[in-house]
């Protein structure tokens, strides 16, 4: 993602330290798992004979605020599985970069515990034998890892490459806004104001659109309103406008515009239904309901549209995080209490489908051939510990009760109704200048699954700042019901020989079908005129071979 969408998302998760009570749960089956977590994470320091003397061992990481040889946690590991880390340290913005100088010359270190490495990255240096096969460490000495690969079949397949070797660890990342983040939201107080409902189909939709832009919701007397804004998803995560609308034709993944049927790979942008999309969303955007910057806005323009003095101009908006648009954190903006999802629309064939992204496409963490066996298993170890409730606890939010994070009070509950285990709330007070440095927060392989955010209290009024998580995890919650049968896994391996070939398709392939989605939508095509040479077009374009790739990486061959 462009810089921009990574600096909202990096608010987002910073707010998170205070909004991230996720729910699920009940106290007892909480207790079970810290127990058979706990139990794990002992079991997996005393497999191997502790080293009489400490084990140095090189990490790779990003540079941060405060120093990595200083951090509490850092202190934690080392104490723990008796290491002593030498960091190798990179700027946040040219770390691939620096990553890549450093395995071309040879002089890497024993292990990347921040390397985004892709499949394609694991699957060639692991061809290469830069980077080792984890699979016999992680059966001797994680058994948290091995445990999360059975629970999440998803994470083992991710993890698995083509020759059946594990290369990297990821951070298992269940956030509750990511696995169905092509959403639309609606402004309720304009549907209240004319009597509207929130639509459930395309046709209903059209019709709350011409009301908004003919019947003066905003109630200033000008004809001002944008019935629906949206921006490229290059600057606003799934801002783009077919990311939603289109699932009500065909199945739209926004990524690859892949369709998945009883294992069969096709392509969704060349099919009549996705003209028909096309169609429906020019009819739109040549009466007005659609914003005319929808096409060209940044995140910055979609901001100034939402935040605006004066009267809301805004009657919906496509995006992942209404947070683009009014500040959804602040109770003082009483804006943000308006917006509302919309669920997948029935289209007229009765399509409605939720576009979906579940998959691991990039490892935090690798071990490189230049690891002794001492160091092998101190890496895994330290993985495998973040892969316990307490080392993710302590790794996320710092080991300090009442700093970071703190045991629920009764009462409080998660992000679904049940009693939560730990809590943000009342934390001790800190300088809000101060750099904490008592966690690795954001950094390396841990469990952020569902399941361990469903630990956490969160605000119950989904219109409150405090529950803004509790209203994206309301939305996946709607939107679940309706995601395809079968989709594309993000993280699927392509094969080595393939990877230069797939990324010059890939982004042809790409650029052809935004081009002329915007060119249909605004009408600079007509649809009924140039729809056959458009899909001509991707003759020239392999698309054929696109898919073959595709389909020969879903099945590991």
């Amino acid at each position: 993602m462009k810089k921009s969408i990574l600096v909202s998302l990096m608010l987002i998760l910073i707010s998170s330290i205070v909004l991230s009570a996720c729910g699920s749960n009940s106290g007892d089956n909480t207790s079970n798992n810290t127990e058979k977590s706990g139990n794990a994470a002992s079991n997996s320091s005393n497999q191997a004979e502790t080293p009489a003397e400490p084990v140095d061992i090189g990490f790779f990481a990003p540079q941060g605020k405060a120093p990595l040889e200083d951090n509490d946690y850092t202190k934690l590991v080392e104490q723990k599985f008796n290491v002593k880390i030498k960091w190798d340290l990179a700027p946040t913005d040219a770390l691939v970069d620096r990553r890549q100088l450093l395995l071309a010359s040879g002089d890497y270190p024993e292990v990347f515990l921040e390397g985004k490495f892709t499949t394609s990255d694991l699957t060639t240096y692991g061809k290469q034998g830069v980077l080792i096969p984890l699979n016999d460490l992680i059966d001797k000495y994680a058994p948290n890892i091995k445990a999360m690969m059975d629970k999440k079949p998803y994470m083992k397949e991710a993890m698995t490459a083509p020759d059946g070797n594990i290369y990297g660890i990821p951070r298992l990342n269940e956030c509750y806004h990511c696995t169905f983040s092509q959403k639309y939201w609606m402004n309720q107080a304009w549907l209240d104001k004319l009597g509207l409902k929130v639509p459930t189909t395309t046709d209903e939709l059209y019709n709350v659109l011409k009301a908004f832009k003919t019947q003066d919701p905003n109630g200033n007397g000008k004809a001002d309103e944008i019935p629906l804004t949206g921006a490229p998803n290059k600057s606003v995560w799934n801002g783009n406008i077919d990311a939603f609308i289109m699932n009500s034709f065909i199945y739209n993944d926004n990524d690859k515009y892949l369709t998945v049927t009883d294992g069969k790979v096709d392509f969704a942008a060349n099919k009549p239904q996705w003209k028909e999309g096309l169609a429906y969303m020019h009819k739109l955007y040549s009466e007005g309901l659609i914003d005319k910057a929808v096409f060209t806005q940044n995140d910055q323009a979609v901001g100034q549209l939402g935040q605006r003095e004066g009267d809301e101009i805004v009657g919906s908006i496509t995006t992942a995080l209404v947070s683009y648009l009014v500040k959804a954190f602040e109770d003082k903006d009483e804006r943000q209490k308006h917006w509302v999802i919309v669920p997948p629309l029935k289209g007229p064939e009765g399509v409605q489908l939720a576009g979906m992204s579940q998959g691991i496409s990039e490892f935090p963490m690798a071990i490189t051939n230049k690891a002794s066996e001492e160091q092998q298993i101190a890496a895994i170890k330290i993985a495998d510990y973040a892969y316990s409730e307490e080392g993710a606890l302590f790794s996320e939010y710092g080991q300090k009760e009442g700093i970071g994070w703190k045991k629920a009070d009764a009462g409080e509950l998660n992000i679904s109704g049940q009693p939560a285990k730990y809590s943000f709330s009342n934390l001790q007070p800190v300088d809000p200048n101060a750099v904490r440095n008592d966690s690795w927060s954001l950094l390396g392989p841990k469990d952020l699954s569902k399941e361990f955010r469903d630990l956490f209290a969160t605000a119950q009024d989904p219109l409150t700042g405090a529950g803004y998580e509790k209203r994206l995890a309301d939305a996946t919650a709607t939107y679940a019901p309706f995601a395809p049968k079968e989709s594309y896994p993000s993280g699927t391996y392509v094969k080595p020989e393939d990877t230069d070939t797939i990324a010059q398709l890939a982004t042809s392939i790409k650029d052809y079908v935004n081009t002329n989605m915007a060119q249909f939508i605004i009408g600079d095509k007509d649809i009924e005129k140039d729809w056959d040479g458009y899909v001509k077009g991707f003759d020239g374009l392999n698309l054929a071979q696109y898919i073959q790739i595709y389909q020969s990486a879903i099945e590991k061959k």
